[in-house]
């Protein structure tokens, strides 16, 4: 018996992560099926692995962009700039396939649900003043709350400062880096657990009879979703790199979207992001900006689910829509998407800002909002699976001459 056991842990520890997280995917179902009961008394593994990624992620962001930026040379090629570029281009192309999807697949909704709970913001103009305060807020607060816009800022100041401190400070700042990065690493090992708690608790708390009266909406979200991340998504890869983007595709879907598919969370999956570019290749200096900064304003999958949702809203109060507010609504959703909070259902109270172009009352846009919290086991998990797969893809298309796509075997995983 204990042979069979070791053999067992021996062969567990030598299969790569993602074939580990797709065992523990299999058996949280299967337990959610046949012992429901079991299956709640689980629910801690799931919550003791979102809690320990959102833990370190912050410090992580913090410490890695200082000592990347305190640690680079001048000439040193960077490509952060045509990164946020094809980000805003991918979540302007999301919000234009989600209002195209649903001219063409018009979705009505049965507004008797109670309003959902929550304020949502008052405009646009709103986000952005927020985002803009996030970026000054106190730098504790912002690691206590993980604010990675704060966050990011005071890295970058404090990584520049440090480019004129000794070599001993730089040096040590990296050792630091380093250090979290190995916990990171730890953390990440444990995912398979994670993966089964958090499977076997949702589905044996949810399961799928409440989403069966919302069918036709969720076809038509996580249709756009998967037609952005197979269609759209390779689109632009295939232009940065002129050559076949769907190994690269395919590989951050793998390595990042099925971890943030269960997690629910861009900013936890943050450090699953980092791990993934650096076995990519990618330029440190690059990527420990990208990433984090995605996490906040790539929200292609959020730019999807505000346009949907705002459009079915119409449709049921038969609300005609004309072509120039379609598109003022791609631009809004846009820029709302990127005001998201990387946390699970971040998306959802930005939708009443939306529908107020339509003339909807607050009320009803509340109840569409609280539409998409029963749907949001789905929803949300195909959104941050789109969302954070796109930062590492979208970086490793601007970084061609550093990209190296790991093999299948790869013990690292």
């Amino acid at each position: 018996m204990a042979s069979a056991t070791q053999a067992i842990s021996r062969l567990f520890l030598r299969t790569p992560l993602v074939g580990q997280i797709v065992v523990g995917l299999v058996l949280g179902v299967a337990l959610a099926l046949f012992a429901p009961e079991s299956a709640r008394s689980v629910a801690v593994l799931g919550d003791l692995f979102i809690s320990a990624l959102k833990a370190v992620a912050p410090v992580l962001v913090f410490v890695l962009v200082a000592a990347a930026i305190a640690s680079h040379e001048k000439g040193q090629p960077t490509h952060v700039k045509p990164i946020l570029l094809l980000y805003l281009v991918s979540t302007f192309a999301a919000a234009l396939v989600a209002v195209l999807a649903s001219f063409a697949f018009p979705t009505t909704l049965v507004l008797t649900v109670p309003p959902a709970g929550g304020t949502p913001p008052a405009g646009i103009v709103a986000v952005l003043r927020n985002l803009l305060l996030s970026a000054v807020q106190n730098p504790v607060k912002a690691l206590l709350e993980a604010n990675f816009i704060g966050i990011l800022a005071w890295a970058i100041g404090l990584g520049i400062a440090l480019r004129h401190a000794g070599e001993a400070t730089r040096t040590m700042l990296f050792d630091l880096a380093d250090a979290i990065s190995r916990i990171v690493q730890t953390v990440i090992r444990f995912a398979p657990f994670g993966i089964f708690g958090l499977v076997a608790a949702t589905l044996a708390e949810s399961g799928l009879g409440a989403l069966l009266g919302y069918g036709r909406l969720l076809l038509v979200l996580v249709g756009c979703m998967l037609f952005v991340a197979l269609v759209v998504n390779p689109l632009l890869v295939l232009w940065k790199l002129r050559r076949n983007p769907y190994p690269l595709v395919f590989t951050c879907l793998r390595d990042s979207g099925l971890t943030a598919f269960f997690t629910r969370s861009s900013a936890a999956n943050i450090p699953v992001n980092l791990a993934l570019a650096k076995r990519l290749n990618l330029h440190e200096d690059t990527y420990s900006i990208s990433i984090p900064l995605g996490a906040t304003i790539n929200m292609a999958g959020a730019a999807i689910t505000i346009s949907v949702m705002s459009l079915a809203a119409a449709h049921t109060l038969g609300i005609v829509v004309d072509i120039p507010t379609a598109l003022l609504l791609c631009v809004v959703a846009s820029l709302a998407a990127a005001g998201v909070s990387g946390v699970a259902g971040g998306s959802l109270l930005l939708i009443p800002m939306a529908t107020s172009l339509f003339g909807i009352p607050a009320d009803v846009a509340m109840q569409v909002v609280a539409i998409g919290f029963v749907i949001s086991v789905v929803q949300d998990s195909f959104e941050t699976a789109l969302n954070s797969s796109t930062d590492v893809l979208l970086t490793a298309a601007c970084c061609p001459q550093d990209l190296r796509l790991p093999s299948r075997s790869g013990g690292d995983r």
